[in-house]
């Protein structure tokens, strides 16, 4: 590197500290100020320009300074959308709906109520963890629907209901079936009917028939002489109810050998109770 390309590089570096040295100054004198639309007009600038967590400070403040002014749903609004630029949605979401009770005749009002669901959508997890925070979602999202069935964001609500009404399904398939591989065959049977009622359009739902099919059979297999005939009988209605759903289903060879098994079993135990 030559000489003048290390004065450049250097003095480059030098602006720059300066600048941020100056910025940092001028935010420090915004904070101290007590002109309130100077903060807001600032706090704004911010906000649109990306940098929330400059907004907040401001707008926390101007909270308390402006309440019960003309300009308080200005900076309320701007707080809980600095809130959600930061990816904090937990206090977005409380600051959304806190906005559409306090300014509920607000334009703003439908935005907010709308954004307060997402937050909770994006706190949403993965299929595999607990989903309260999935259920919160749904709620939300039908609170939306419900005080703006009119609303052009209607069908974009709709969509993350269907979404999310899908990670709470295949999270309770998961459990049925967390049962069944863990050989609780009583508790997976249950849990696989229970689903069935909840979701009986499930895509889940030829292979929740099957289970209960092989579950039954395996209960029955492990029951004690006196209870495996209704057992075994329980087997054979299940797998008649299976294979009249799904006639071609990848399952239904193996759902068949314990439909005959089970016959088989039904035929010893009618036999062997007979006098």
């Amino acid at each position: 590197m030559t000489i003048f390309a290390t004065l450049m590089k250097n003095f480059i570096l030098f602006i720059l500290v300066v600048a941020v040295t100056a910025s940092c100054s001028d935010y420090n004198k915004l904070l101290k100020s007590t002109d309130v639309e100077k903060k807001y007009t600032a706090a704004v600038e911010y906000y649109k320009n990306g940098e929330c967590y400059k907004s907040l400070p401001l707008l926390e403040e101007l909270i308390g300074l402006t309440r019960g002014t003309q300009r308080a749903e200005d900076v309320y609004y701007y707080y809980a959308q600095s809130q959600y630029c930061i990816k904090d949605y937990y206090s977005a979401n409380y600051f959304f709906k806190n906005f559409t009770k306090t300014f509920s005749n607000s334009a703003r009002a439908e935005e907010c109520q709308f954004l307060a669901a997402i937050c909770s959508y994006n706190l949403s997890p993965q299929y595999s963890l607990d989903q309260q925070d999935t259920k919160t979602a749904v709620d939300e999202f039908q609170l939306f629907l419900d005080k703006f069935p009119n609303s052009a964001l209607r069908d974009s609500a709709n969509n993350m209901i269907i979404k999310l009404n899908a990670k709470i399904e295949k999270k309770h398939f998961e459990i049925a079936t967390g049962y069944a591989t863990t050989q609780k065959f009583k508790a997976a049977t249950s849990a696989l009917k229970n689903f069935m009622i909840d979701f009986p359009a499930s895509p889940y739902r030829e292979e929740a028939l099957y289970l209960i099919v092989k579950c039954q059979f395996e209960y029955a297999e492990g029951s004690i002489e006196s209870k495996k005939l209704d057992r075994y009988r329980s087997t054979s209605e299940s797998y008649i109810t299976f294979a009249s759903a799904f006639p071609q289903s990848k399952f239904l060879a193996e759902a068949e050998t314990y439909y005959e098994k089970s016959r088989k079993q039904i035929e010893r135990l009618t036999a062997s109770n007979t006098p």
